[in-house]
């Protein structure tokens, strides 16, 4: 049974209304910042906002594998195994180097 998202970690454009109430009825939080626009301003927690960061500089350095960012794998089995390996390959270079 897979389990339910804890946190939804957004930018600016996931900041409606709509998002919120299906977060809130899923039991999610939700740790997008708000629009300026917005007359109630909601607070995020910066530390745990980081890690979308973190996540989209994975997804950058994965999509620099020509293979991944082109979807030349027709099959998700195919296609998802080698977003593993590509992801192994940048661990194992994170690993040496340290």
């Amino acid at each position: 049974m897979p389990q339910r998202p804890l946190v939804r970690l957004g930018n600016k454009g996931y900041d409606t209304d709509d998002v919120r109430y299906a977060d809130w009825c899923r039991g999610t939080l939700s740790m997008i910042p708000t629009k300026s626009s917005r007359k109630a301003q909601f607070t995020v927690d910066h530390a745990l906002y980081r890690l979308r960061n973190r996540i989209e500089r994975y997804f950058n350095k994965i999509k620099n594998a020509r293979r991944v960012a082109t979807r030349y794998d027709k099959m998700a089995a195919s296609f998802m195994a080698f977003v593993e390996i590509t992801s192994i390959r940048y661990w194992l270079r994170f690993v040496n180097a340290a």
